[in-house]
């Protein structure tokens, strides 16, 4: 009896290990896949299908999206983007700590890398338990991946708007025309409803979303060569 009780007991210890061994080289694993193949599916698309809203897509390489998007992209969303190291942006990250210790609301330092750590593994919110592991992915990906690659598969699923993931898909949705095609002032929009695509629209933008756009060509402009690595 006492034989079978130490047997019933590995059992646990056993599968806690394989599953603690499949998180830890399972992403690593897919990092290196998606650095070279089209990403299938993330669970965000997963979530918003579960809620009704369809998955809309079509993968287009990097050379097929105008490069007025990844710029605006770039401009609204992470201006150091292509001098970090390690995917994250380290002077916010030092005013998010401070705003924390004076007792303030952060503010948010989220770079490109990260959210696309997030989207490609992860589920939307702000728990700790998120940001922990989106803080592990992050580095990974920073690592093996190529800043080209890194804009490159962050616009093919990213979320334009309900259930329109991509660059592509968002261009023929709002315009019916290619990302190939958009202009400066289309890719403004589409950058500017990244934080809240379910309630903005660029296709149907307010007069805020039009400020914001007309903010973020300006921006472009003078960003310059902070933009080299968009190409």
């Amino acid at each position: 009896m006492s034989g079978r009780r130490a047997l019933s007991g590995l059992w646990p210890r056993r599968w806690w290990a394989r599953l603690g061994l499949g998180l830890l080289l399972g992403p690593p694993l897919l990092i290196l896949l998606f650095r070279f193949a089209p990403v299938p599916v993330t669970p965000l698309m997963l979530l918003r299908a579960a809620q009704g809203h369809g998955i809309e897509k079509q993968w287009v390489a990097y050379d097929s999206i105008d490069r007025a998007l990844p710029r605006a992209v770039i401009a609204a969303e992470d201006n150091g983007f292509c001098g970090q190291w390690l995917g994250f942006d380290f002077p916010a990250l030092r005013g998010e700590v401070a705003a924390l210790l004076a007792g303030e609301r952060p503010r948010g330092a989220s770079t490109i890398t990260m959210q696309l750590a997030k989207n490609l593994f992860l589920w939307p919110g702000r728990d700790p338990v998120r940001k922990l592991l989106e803080a592990w992915l992050t580095p990974q990906i920073a690592l093996l991946w190529p800043k080209r690659r890194i804009l490159e598969v962050y616009l093919n699923i990213v979320e334009f708007g309900p259930g329109i993931y991509g660059a592509e898909a968002a261009s023929r949705a709002f315009w019916g025309r290619g990302a190939a095609d958009l202009t400066p002032g289309q890719a403004a929009l589409l950058a500017v409803v990244l934080p809240l695509p379910l309630e903005w629209s660029a296709a149907e933008p307010g007069p805020y979303l039009r400020e914001r756009a007309a903010l973020i060509q300006r921006r472009v402009g003078q960003l310059g060569g902070a933009l080299g690595c968009a190409g």
